[in-house]
């Protein structure tokens, strides 16, 4: 289910993954240089799709989400709607579970300036789909950014899942047929957060709808 460790499909980001230069305060520290696979309650209801592991959050810790300013503020909002146990990831080794939530990537590797090409997207998507189709419990497919929502839409396209395209909209849900219920965010990074695009209670309020949908 997991991306190979080694996998070299695609060369742009094989390239970047494993030059980039650590950051000054991980100087100590060793990059996994590695495609991040995801992670989280095999049992989980909900299905969390992001872009792509940070260059020195995922690509440094090995770990989606953890160790960059997106986890800061995704999982505090995880623990506080009861899908972790700890308000923090900064390493693989914190102890954190998820708890009824899967967490995974489109893009299994760090790509320059945080943008994966529509190749890349291709290349990833049966490492991602695989991983869907393994869960046996998801009723619920949180898609971060609408990057995530397009590489989405175009593999339920090739499924014959979904014939027409479906406009992105926060907060907005699609019922598709003979798959899990759709829900929409803004991307939790920085640059949505920061300036105030993409706040806290937007995404509580995403999360506590999901969980009022759950049967």
């Amino acid at each position: 289910m997991d991306p190979l460790p080694n996998c070299r499909l695609c060369p742009r980001l094989v390239h970047y993954r494993e030059n980039v230069l650590p950051k000054e305060k991980y100087q100590n520290q060793i990059y996994s240089k590695k495609p991040v696979p995801g992670f989280g309650d095999f049992c989980g209801r909900l299905f969390v799709l992001g872009l792509a592991p940070s260059s020195h959050g995922g690509n440094r810790t090995g770990r989606i989400f953890t160790g960059d300013d997106t986890g800061r503020f995704l999982f505090p909002i995880l623990f506080e709607e009861g899908f972790a146990n700890q308000p923090f990831s900064e390493s693989s080794q914190d102890n954190l579970v998820l708890s009824d939530c899967y967490l995974t990537a489109a893009v299994k590797c760090a790509p320059p300036k945080d943008r994966p090409t529509p190749e890349e997207f291709s290349c990833c998507s049966g490492f991602w789909w695989q991983e869907l189709q393994s869960l046996p419990h998801v009723q619920a497919v949180l898609l971060f950014g609408h990057l995530s929502f397009t590489v989405l839409q175009k593999e339920l396209k090739k499924r014959k899942h979904l014939q027409h395209t479906l406009p992105f909209v926060h907060g907005k849900s699609y019922k598709i047929p003979s798959f899990p219920k759709v829900y929409l965010s803004y991307h939790p990074s920085p640059r949505n957060t920061l300036t105030g695009k993409l706040t806290k209670e937007m995404l509580k309020n995403v999360l506590q709808e999901i969980k009022r949908d759950f049967s």
